[in-house]
């Protein structure tokens, strides 16, 4: 997991229930109202919700899940709820609105994710493996709904047929066996666009890992060390619409301390 995502502030006042669910992004956000709604229903009043996104939305980076959970973290700090509260409406919004496939599990930790059991817990069961390392992700066109994406059927069997891969990571994870799974698993799907696929297999020429986020036109990679990552480094700048590098997250979502003024 990234140690980048989305920062949620909420208020509540008594009053006449409504919600107000705002972010710098264009665009509704369903599933973050959908998560401020449910949980305002334990104690309504009138309830502001904003936030702040660190990667574009729509690109595989998680931006639902990870709308969903800081809200509903937010939301049950304003509201005196409790944190399990928060993480379940958040898991349920975010995987019955469309916005992906259980996001909200990985985003409770940080570094290597393998998920042993779907779902929060305690049904679901995630093991993680602590990782010292930076990443490279990059844009590389506009964001793919994930909506489309996951209605699709022709993609879903791919997916599907690609998914003993996955099973492969589980038995036997370790960060360079994530690495060879996460390429062969983009490239067996095949949902990568010409621009993408270039700049994939111009990365691997160059001794990076890289792999596409699921699903955007996007990837993250993994530099090589030595002389030749600066050279990676400019190569992907000159090709890429948007360029972050970024550590592996040693935690998971949590609640920031609260700012006071002067």
């Amino acid at each position: 997991m990234l140690d980048v995502g989305v920062t949620a502030t909420a208020t509540w006042s008594p009053g006449r229930r409504s919600v107000s669910v705002t972010a710098e992004v264009p665009g509704p956000l369903p599933i973050s109202t959908a998560v401020a709604e449910h949980l305002l229903c334990v104690r309504p009043g009138h309830l502001e919700v904003h936030l702040q996104h660190r990667l574009p939305v729509g690109q595989g980076f998680g931006s639902s899940a990870a709308g969903a959970l800081s809200t509903g973290l937010a939301v049950a700090a304003a509201l005196g709820l409790p944190r399990s509260k928060a993480v379940e409406v958040a898991h349920l919004a975010d995987l019955y609105g469309g916005g992906g496939l259980g996001g909200v599990a990985a985003a409770l930790g940080g570094g290597l994710e393998v998920r042993v059991r779907a779902g929060i817990p305690p049904w679901g069961r995630v093991e993680r493996r602590a990782v010292d390392a930076h990443l490279l992700v990059a844009t590389l066109g506009a964001p793919i709904p994930s909506p489309r994406v996951l209605g699709d059927r022709r993609l879903s069997a791919r997916f599907e047929a690609a998914e003993a891969l996955l099973t492969e990571l589980g038995a036997r994870p370790s960060w360079e066996r994530f690495w060879d799974v996460a390429e062969r698993f983009t490239d067996r799907v095949g949902l990568a666009d010409r621009v993408l696929r270039d700049a994939l297999r111009g990365l691997r020429r160059r001794r990076a890992r890289a792999a596409q986020a699921m699903f955007g036109r996007s990837l993250f990679a993994l530099l090589p060390p030595g002389p030749r990552e600066g050279e990676v480094r400019r190569w992907l700048a000159g090709r890429a619409t948007g360029l972050w590098e970024l550590p592996v997250a040693s935690r998971g979502a949590r609640r920031l301390p609260t700012l006071r003024g002067p």
